[in-house]
């Protein structure tokens, strides 16, 4: 069985849970978070505009990934799939839907709680689950205990997780996403202001990646330059300065080459939070990796990628920040 939907899922971080009262918002809903940079929807069968939401979103918005969440039976389980959805989420570990998704090659990721729900997912080779209700059980602590003994599987907390802790949820190597009803705001959704949807699901995407301009690279020419360079930046803003053998490194500020470096005029430096996912960013966008001149660790990780092409004649390279 593929989980490929949730591996496309998990490059966003983010599942946003669906409730609508009337299926009239499905289709300008999914195009909001599509527009805001989350094309993901797990439409909740809390109500009875659960399914007729799938089907016209799935019909409607091709773009988005639609699937179900709050399925107890596996009647929803087969209205989502008729209705065009995509991928099956459980609030609990129910077995006989788990069955009819693996028999049926229905991605299903199914809520999980204690150590024995995980077993049971692992006995049907599943390798992502729900965690819920997170914070209740534990939360950050807990999954950082669980990754121990189920190294191998990933997590989706829910319940809890919110806009004032998602980036510590999504720091832990073993969190493939987190889920809420933080997005979208259900007020928002009310009020149908499709473009505050949208504004929000930017500003969340903002804190998934959190992008920040780490330093900028000048391309000095020579060697004297470089030092005359750096000595004048050091003292305006009082930083330190130093010699990293190719470059003169300004603070934070700046590294300036004493050789030829990429980029007609420099490099600019942006620090994430999360590499690969905004790795991933990029690649939706289709910008592409310089891997020539990009840097990995001995397990394989990008720490400086470069980007190809350039802007206003800088070179452009992701930095993993440290994380803490």
């Amino acid at each position: 069985m593929t989980e490929n939907i949730f591996d496309k899922i998990g490059s966003y971080g983010i599942v946003p849970l669906v409730t609508l009262d009337d299926a009239n918002d499905a289709v300008p809903l999914a195009r909001a978070l599509v527009a805001g940079g989350i094309p993901v929807a797990e439409v909740t069968f809390r109500t009875a505009a659960g399914g007729e939401s799938i089907k016209r979103m799935a019909k409607e918005v091709p773009e988005i990934m639609v699937g179900a969440g709050t399925v107890h039976d596996i009647d929803h389980a087969k209205e989502t799939v008729d209705n065009g959805g995509k991928f099956i989420i459980t609030p609990g570990f129910n077995r006989e839907v788990v069955e009819w998704c693996v028999k049926n090659n229905v991605p299903v990721c199914p809520g999980t709680v204690v150590p024995s729900d995980i077993e049971e997912a692992l006995n049907y080779g599943l390798r992502l689950v729900k965690f819920f209700p997170a914070e209740v059980y534990g939360g950050i602590n807990t999954l950082k205990a669980l990754a121990g003994p189920f190294a191998m599987m990933k997590f989706v907390p829910t319940g809890g997780v919110g806009l004032n802790n998602l980036q510590e949820y999504l720091s832990l190597p073993n969190v493939a996403a987190v889920g809420g009803s933080f997005v979208p705001p259900s007020k928002l959704v009310k009020a149908k202001d499709w473009d505050g949807v949208a504004a929000e699901c930017r500003r969340i995407m903002n804190l998934v990646l959190d992008f920040t301009v780490g330093h900028v690279g000048i391309n000095a020419g020579t060697a004297d330059n470089a030092a005359a360079v750096s000595e004048a930046l050091a003292k305006m803003f009082d930083v330190s300065c130093r010699d990293a053998g190719s470059a003169y490194f300004v603070g934070d500020l700046a590294e300036v080459m004493k050789v030829p470096f990429i980029g007609t005029n420099g490099h600019i430096c942006v620090d994430t939070r999360d590499m690969p996912r905004a790795l991933a960013l990029m690649e939706r966008k289709g910008i592409k990796v310089d891997e020539a001149n990009s840097f990995k660790d001995d397990k394989g990780n990008y720490i400086a990628a470069y980007l190809q092409g350039e802007v206003g004649g800088f070179a452009i390279h992701l930095r993993q920040r440290p994380k803490k």
